[in-house]
């Protein structure tokens, strides 16, 4: 049974610092060097040193483990450490399992990371290419053989639908496309920072697997990413401006699979973002028209227009045209489309620079940010606040 209440984490601990490495196509160094510089840059963003931490969180399919980065990072005693399964799932959901941390008094100051190799290293788009025998990894035996071998072909099968349903040709999805890049451009930190496209460039771009060409896919980047998060109370004697976690919620919907859940009921839409997002309101007490930017998870492009309808942005089928009319400030970062491919990591970073008036797209007086994970997976999701 999900949730059927407001929970009563929300308010309880903030973010406090953000770091990353630059984003690039070869990094030159080791993962755990990454991870390293990261969760340095984060703690000097926040004023705070490697012995202050007692907690870890990160991703599984993760070459950095938590004790390894304490090692290598300088820190003393660890009291909480954790990994959160599902890929690009799991991003926000590193900050849920913080802020409990923190909010319980398991620990005092936990820093959440992503570290990664993605494009010199294992590219995770390369797909399916060896896998152990597993439940989870059973599923996919129903697709693998009929060529279903990338998270591209996958969600093309989604996509497909989607147009389908809604009687909407590919240009849908360009919409989607143009605004991630129109902010990267604007980006210095961005790998196609100074490079906006068009809806022609995106009409024009190669098929990678019909109805998604190359500009609905993500990027494959190398990089780091962490983020510290502490107590609200202690938040306020620190350097920056705390962004408070207003919510945070995970999500998996019924006959939920890992980006193969063809035999649901609908294909058109996300169950998993469904559960991440009632909670999300239910805790904060929020609605969708109190959100001043969505920094929406955009590994593709037409799981960014069902995550707007799974919210209540708009209706079903509808998103398309409420990104066309720039219905809100999406992915002012640039995205994983135009900034990097941190696994969504980075999209969490650019809330908070939302919060501080510091992001080089600005949203005046942003006072709450929707941030979301990975989908096609179970889930996780975010509303970040002002601590005002």
């Amino acid at each position: 049974m999900s949730v059927r209440g407001p929970d009563a984490l929300g308010g309880r601990a903030a973010v406090v610092g953000i770091g990353a490495t630059e984003f690039s196509k070869d990094s030159g160094r080791s993962e755990l060097k990454l991870a390293v510089e990261a969760v340095h840059a984060a703690l000097d963003d926040a004023g705070l040193t490697p012995a202050d931490v007692d907690g870890l969180v990160t991703f599984t399919m993760d070459t950095n483990p938590e004790i390894t980065v304490a090692q290598a990072t300088g820190m003393g005693e660890l009291s909480f450490f954790s990994r959160v399964h599902y890929g690009g799932g799991a991003a926000c959901a590193t900050v849920q399992q913080a802020a409990l941390a923190v909010a319980t008094g398991v620990a005092e100051v936990v820093v959440c990371y992503r570290a990664f190799n993605e494009r010199s290293g294992r590219r995770f788009g390369s797909g399916v290419q060896h896998r152990e025998p597993s439940a989870e990894g059973a599923a996919l035996g129903w697709s693998l053989p009929f060529g279903l071998l990338t998270p591209a072909s996958w969600v093309a099968m989604a996509a497909q639908r989607y147009l389908h349903t809604y009687q909407l040709t590919p240009e849908a999805f360009g919409h989607v496309a143009v605004t991630g890049r129109r902010h990267a451009a604007n980006n210095p930190a961005a790998y196609f920072h100074g490079k906006p496209i068009t809806l022609a460039d995106h009409a024009a771009s190669r098929w990678i697997v019909e109805p998604l060409r190359l500009l609905d896919c993500c990027q494959e980047t190398d990089g780091g990413q962490a983020i510290v998060v502490t107590t609200v109370e202690r938040a306020r004697d620190l350097r920056q401006h705390p962004a408070v976690i207003t919510a945070a919620a995970q999500g998996a919907g019924r006959r939920q699979e890992a980006m193969t859940s063809f035999y649901r009921d609908e294909l058109a839409s996300l169950p998993e973002m469904g559960v991440v997002a009632r909670q999300l309101w239910r805790t904060s007490g929020l609605t969708p028209a109190e959100i001043d930017v969505a920094i929406l998870y955009d590994h593709f492009t037409p799981f960014v227009l069902m995550q707007l309808e799974e919210f209540g942005f708009c209706g079903p089928g509808e998103a398309a045209g409420f990104v066309a009319a720039d219905g809100m400030p999406l992915n002012t970062h640039g995205g994983q489309l135009g900034e990097a491919y941190l696994h969504g990591m980075n999209g969490i970073a650019e809330a908070v620079r939302q919060l501080r008036g510091t992001s080089v797209n600005q949203r005046s007086d942003a006072a709450h940010v929707l941030v979301t994970a990975g989908t096609g997976v179970p889930t996780s999701g975010l509303i970040l606040g002002r601590d005002d």
